[in-house]
């Protein structure tokens, strides 16, 4: 990839729908902004639950058809954002989707979960070295809420950002590159609260509501680094969660996955930076993932930093 644009973002999600769901608002700013916004997704969700009953018949113990038509999805979605350059790690069906913690899928030969972390790891060294980003953003260790994908996929993309540095590992795949910073997604206990009481004055139309425990990557306040105002393209991250329509079900501010348990859809997005150094002034957050990245130029705020209170939902 030549002519590289001055800010260039990677995101790096287990399935398709959970970079809607947890950075659809950023990557859409980003995008009108001009960065290179680059996905890589790791599997294609075969292994999702289906919730429009005419499309069932696509489900892992039917068809399984289900990956084919999430890539799809995945595509709409991206339009929906203005992203261009998605891909899924390796290719399409490279490591398939490992279900749930516990079940037998995650053993089975060629799940993401049962992957070498360095077999998988080296596809994303091809393309950090190809398209050179100065942020990183995945989930935390724990991928967020325990599911093995995002778990190995937390192990593959710190790897890679690693292995993508060192000049002497496979020099086939390009020139050594060093992300300067990596973040990984969170969400402020306050903000969640605050979004599950909007959600019960609403009356959003589902069977029930899930509860703090269910949404992914919850912390205290104080651990947030950077909060990213999201709310010019709440629409569009919106747009883009319904793209996903085999796993999301959206009502107005609110969704629900397959559980039926309603959630609200955060316009403002967190994240905790655990590599690089902020480009906030101490004690604020910052409100652009670039702040302080030499040769970036910076979004809104002329330090790049947001007050401790941030941005809410």
């Amino acid at each position: 990839m030549t002519d590289l644009p001055a800010r260039r973002l990677l995101l790096v999600h287990a399935h398709p729908d959970d970079e809607s769901i947890n950075n659809g608002a950023t990557m859409a700013k980003y995008a009108a902004e001009g960065a290179l916004v680059t996905l890589v997704t790791c599997t294609l969700g075969e292994e999702g639950e289906v919730i429009p009953p005419e499309l069932a018949h696509l489900a892992a113990d039917r068809e399984d058809r289900l990956g084919a038509h999430r890539i799809g999805e995945l595509a709409a979605a991206m339009s929906e954002l203005g992203v261009t350059d998605h891909r899924f790690l390796g290719g399409p069906g490279r490591f398939r989707d490992s279900g749930m913690m516990g079940l037998e899928q995650n053993d089975r030969e060629g799940a993401f979960w049962h992957t070498p972390v360095d077999d998988a790891a080296a596809y994303l060294v091809e393309v950090i070295r190809e398209v050179r980003p100065q942020v990183l953003v995945t989930y935390d260790p724990y991928g967020g809420y325990g599911h093995p994908d995002h778990i190995q996929a937390h192990r593959v993309a710190m790897r890679g950002a690693a292995l993508a540095a060192e000049p002497a590992f496979r020099p086939g795949l390009g020139a050594p590159h060093t992300i300067g910073k990596i973040y990984w997604n969170r969400v402020p206990r306050s903000v969640a609260e605050e979004g599950f009481a909007r959600l019960r004055a609403a009356g959003a139309d589902f069977p029930g509501v899930a509860a703090i425990e269910d949404i992914p990557g919850v912390i205290d306040d104080a651990e947030i680094s950077a909060a990213i105002d999201g709310a010019p393209y709440r629409e569009r991250k919106a747009a883009a969660m319904r793209a996903h329509a085999t796993q999301i079900a959206v009502d107005g501010p609110f969704f629900a996955l397959s559980n039926d348990l309603g959630q609200p859809i955060f316009a403002a997005e967190y994240y905790q930076l655990v590599h690089g150094t902020s480009g906030a002034p101490a004690g604020e957050r910052e409100n652009d993932l670039f702040a302080g990245v030499a040769g970036a130029v910076q979004g809104d705020g002329v330090n790049g930093a947001n007050s401790v209170n941030g941005a809410n939902g």
